[in-house]
């Protein structure tokens, strides 16, 4: 068994590749992650693009932080591998939910189209939710301001979900994005938007998984809310970034 990089009451953090790791965690009531979205937007091309086309001075190569395993063929792997391990390591009725591509249904690849039909393959796709994460996006002409994250369950009986209020939409408008500093992750997301995942789909004392754990924002939002959770990274970098962030956040 692989000894973890931090461990606390509720968060445990593997440093690793999560297709080596995972398989030997056991079964998880809900998967909550942010995989690689095959674009290398981190590594200044994506940029460098829309830089040229609004006839703005280019940004430094050396200021780019390129995600690992960010170009198409690796992402669509790994898209692979987590549908099709969520349904391994699920119990029945429990979700996973997905961030999906900011490129929305525009352009000649439509990510999460893809990715939908991808994950209900070995899953049973739920929604589609928008994310409007406030303005104004990269890209030129229609800029991106709002981000799609994938849900589906494993099985056809009744879903893990503990909202009673019949009043949850597929639409998350009070949420803001995130601007990444030099010194953080790239894509960060707001642990509000996890925590409003986590409280949908798991009830307190519950296991989490990320198999792509960034700098940690799913293991905060869960440690904050009471329920256990997992997260494996490959970059030892954000390994330590998360534990910091772990260390100084308490739970309830």
């Amino acid at each position: 068994m692989i000894k973890p990089y931090y461990q606390d009451e509720f968060a445990t953090i593997y440093h690793g590749d999560c297709r080596e790791v995972v398989p030997m965690l056991g079964k998880f009531d809900f998967v909550l992650t942010d995989p690689p979205y095959g674009h290398n937007n981190n590594n200044g091309d994506l940029i460098h693009n829309m830089e040229a086309a609004l006839g703005r001075r280019k940004v430094k190569k050396e200021d780019c932080r390129p995600i690992a395993n960010d170009g198409f063929d690796d992402a669509h792997d790994l898209a692979v591998w987590l549908f099709s391990t969520a349904a391994e390591v699920l119990r029945n009725g429990s979700c996973c939910c997905c961030c999906c591509c900011c490129c929305g249904g525009g352009g000649p690849d439509p990510q999460f189209a893809r990715w939908s039909l991808l994950m209900d393959r070995y899953l049973n796709f739920k929604q589609a939710v928008v994310w409007d994460k406030g303005p104004i996006g990269m890209g030129w002409h229609y800029r991106r301001s709002y981000e799609m994250v994938l849900v589906a369950q494993k099985g056809k009986g009744k879903c893990a979900w503990f909202d009673n209020s019949h009043k949850v939409e597929n639409i998350i408008r009070h949420i803001r994005k995130i601007i990444p500093q030099k010194t953080d992750h790239p894509t960060p997301k707001p642990v509000a938007l996890m925590q409003h995942f986590i409280n949908l789909h798991t009830q307190p004392e519950e296991i989490i998984l990320d198999p792509f754990m960034g700098a940690g924002t799913t293991l905060v939002a869960a440690k904050m809310m009471g329920r256990h959770v997992v997260g494996v990274e490959l970059d030892e970098s954000y390994c330590e970034m998360a534990a910091k962030r772990l260390r100084e956040v308490t739970h309830g």
